[in-house]
């Protein structure tokens, strides 16, 4: 077994261009060492099909030439062989015409890239060699953009998967809410004192029964606006810029109204308006 020509590659960010000739004649590889060391490739050479597979299990290879007679493995025979075991190198066989159908039959099945004659043009040698390394840069590039798509799609899956629990967390604290808004306007709608609430333009948009019983003379107060429906001595308490409170009487009870503007534990706007009945602690009168 050959060392590689320019001995142990030295450890770079990026790896140099590695490229395995095969051939049982030591004239053969090197008269292909001394063609191609001028185009800066880390070299291996092995003088058979075994030796071939054994620097394979040792050494990264991006590209291999193998000779196609060669005794106890031919090079079609070698190179089939390490398709099933490194499958991304580019094999490529000299051989004279002879063994035509063999090679073609290998190319088929995709276990040679190319096929190379003897005796070769080395211009046309190095220049196929050149194109057999860009081949398996441009699939690596490839395959590094498949795996980033891969990894893209893997985090936006998790992403989604985490957009939905935070979804449907958000759809139960909704429902949880708006039951809980529910619940709290049955409840003002039952207690026994009047309660109204506007918003920042002054429109009633909340008013209880004993609201529109006790201010609304009976008839509903939401929707419409403070300065149609609220008693004018009220109406001051709502452009007040701090909480007032002020007693009023509507001819048959005296209440004690305060006014405070919501927000301070909430998201709301506007202003709440609670009457107190003078007299007592409800208004079952009313």
């Amino acid at each position: 077994m050959n060392a590689s020509e320019d001995g142990p590659a030295t450890p770079d960010i990026k790896r140099k261009r590695t490229l395995l000739l095969v051939d049982d004649e030591a004239s053969i590889l090197t008269s292909l060492r001394r063609l191609l060391r001028k185009d800066g490739y880390e070299i291996l050479f092995g003088n058979g099909g075994e030796e071939g597979l054994a620097l394979l299990a040792q050494h990264p290879v991006d590209v291999i030439l193998s000779d196609q007679r060669m005794p106890n493995m031919t090079g079609v025979e070698f190179l089939r062989r390490v398709k099933i075991a490194y499958p991304d190198t580019v094999r490529m066989v000299l051989s004279g015409y002879t063994e035509l159908q063999s090679i073609t039959d290998a190319i088929n099945e995709g276990a040679i890239y190319k096929f190379l004659t003897k005796p070769w043009d080395d211009e046309q040698l190095r220049a196929n060699i050149a194109e057999a390394f860009r081949y398996k840069e441009l699939a690596d590039d490839n395959e590094h953009l498949h795996e980033a798509v891969r990894i893209a799609n893997k985090e936006l899956a998790v992403a989604n998967e985490q957009l939905r629990v935070l979804l449907i967390e958000r759809e139960r604290q909704l429902a949880l809410d708006g039951a809980t808004l529910d619940i709290a306007q049955e409840i003002l709608q039952h207690v026994p004192l009047p309660v109204i609430g506007f918003d920042d333009e002054g429109m009633i948009v909340f008013a209880n029964i004993v609201a529109n019983r006790v201010i609304g003379k009976g008839q509903p107060l939401v929707g419409s606006f403070a300065s149609d429906s609220l008693p004018a001595a009220l109406q001051p308490l709502l452009t007040a810029e701090e909480d007032a409170k002020r007693t009023w009487s509507d001819g048959e009870r005296d209440w004690q109204v305060s006014c405070r503007s919501m927000g301070e534990d909430s998201p709301s706007h506007g202003k709440l308006m609670l009457f107190v009945n003078l007299e007592g602690n409800g208004d079952e009168q009313c």
